[in-house]
């Protein structure tokens, strides 16, 4: 089955996104970003990698709002993006709950924050719980769930606000590699259940061509896009494919992208 394909008009948006700051108050500037420039289709599932240090996180960071660009700008449905707001959600590496609520509160919050009434919040929370595999856990706390198991809860809370654009800043790398793979395939589910527009930065160039529509190569610092490869692999997606050739064809692809840029 091939599953349709995005909208080809642009939610998300940069133009000539530049971040210069001062490290650690040293009074040198140091430029993590030049001129990116990106559209992300409503509906895609796009992939950003790249070295360490090339200022993916920090482009995370400007497209939700948390930071302002010194240069250029970031653009949700044409309208600049001047701070955090409830259409874009951004899932950090560590999933960062809250260990005095249990997973359903967690869930909660973002809902809670935004006035939803109480009886259309459960609603959504059990809804979201079951979606990334949590239903029979809703009143464990934190330290009671594996890695994998909290990062679901933060997925679960990413999406409970029904946000129109998910950021996910490297969600898996703090799993070991069968949890993050099996992670990566509900992210796949949940994707193909929501057709939200998902942005992820991922160092892995398997986990990214499994994922993507399209992965986006970044140059090392002050990163810029660099390589655009398309994934014209058909959906839905198993594991299976991370053994196939036509997946590691693509992923060599991605993998010279990179290396060319050292």
């Amino acid at each position: 089955m091939t599953m349709p394909p995005p909208s080809s008009s642009p939610l998300l948006r940069a133009e000539r996104l530049g971040m210069t700051f001062d490290a650690n108050g040293s009074g040198f500037p140091v430029r993590a970003l030049a001129e990116v420039s990106l559209d992300v289709a409503r509906g895609a599932f796009v992939v950003l990698v790249g070295p360490s240090g090339c200022g993916k996180s920090t482009l995370l960071r400007l497209l939700a709002g948390l930071e302002s660009p010194t240069e250029g700008r970031a653009l949700l449905d044409g309208a600049p993006i001047a701070a955090p707001q409830r259409r874009i959600s951004l899932i950090f590496q560590q999933a960062n709950l809250m260990p005095w609520r249990c997973v359903r509160a967690n869930v909660l919050l973002p809902l809670e924050l935004a006035g939803v009434p109480a009886a259309e919040r459960q609603a959504r929370a059990a809804e979201m719980i079951a979606l990334v595999g949590l239903t029979g856990f809703e009143e464990a706390y934190p330290a009671e769930l594996s890695g994998g198991m909290a990062q679901r809860v933060a997925i679960a809370r990413g999406l409970a606000a029904r946000p129109e654009v998910l950021l996910m800043d490297e969600p898996f790398a703090a799993l070991d590699a069968l949890t993050r793979e099996r992670l990566s395939l509900d992210i796949l589910q949940v994707w193909a259940a929501t057709r939200q527009t998902i942005l992820m930065v991922t160092h892995n160039i398997s986990e990214a061509v499994l994922l993507a529509d399209e992965v986006l190569v970044m140059s090392p610092r002050p990163g810029r896009i660099v390589r655009r490869v398309p994934i014209p692999l058909p959906r839905p997606r198993t594991l299976d494919l991370l053994y196939s050739p036509a997946l590691g064809e693509l992923a060599g692809q991605v993998r010279a992208a990179i290396e060319q840029e050292f």
